[in-house]
């Protein structure tokens, strides 16, 4: 399922629940990208220092030691341009409208499938 879009984009993964990291590995590296990895938000910071050439950064909101707003907001101070993607778990009313003003270009609603993963990736770097 290698997607020519996609291949040899840096993508990190941030997510703390082990299970569904390794979920998003999988769907990831079939379509060709380069995978990084966080399971909390203050090494999600610490990757995205290192790596100024992220693409995509799947942000799970829930985290550890500094949740996905904030680390989001940080990575926003030198990464103004990254394309930032919510992972949660909430998809009330309001939710979208206050993780997009919250600095966060899309969100994807957990369980995460793996086609729709695919599609909100490309549409947001076609966006870009």
């Amino acid at each position: 399922m290698e997607n020519e879009f996609l291949k040899g984009r840096k993508v990190l993964i941030v997510e703390d629940d082990q299970s569904s990291r390794l979920y998003l590995n999988k769907i990831l590296e079939r379509t060709g990208v380069i995978l990084l990895n966080a399971s909390d938000g203050q090494e999600a910071i610490d990757v995205a220092l290192k790596n100024p050439d992220i693409d995509i950064i799947l942000m799970d909101i829930q985290l550890p030691v500094i949740d996905g707003y904030k680390s989001t907001e940080k990575i926003r101070e030198f990464m103004p341009d990254v394309i930032i993607i919510a992972q949660t778990a909430y998809g009330l009313l309001g939710d979208k409208e206050k993780i997009i003003e919250s600095g966060f270009n899309d969100y994807i609603i957990k369980p995460i499938l793996s086609q729709n993963l695919i599609e909100k990736m490309i549409s947001n770097l076609g966006k870009k």
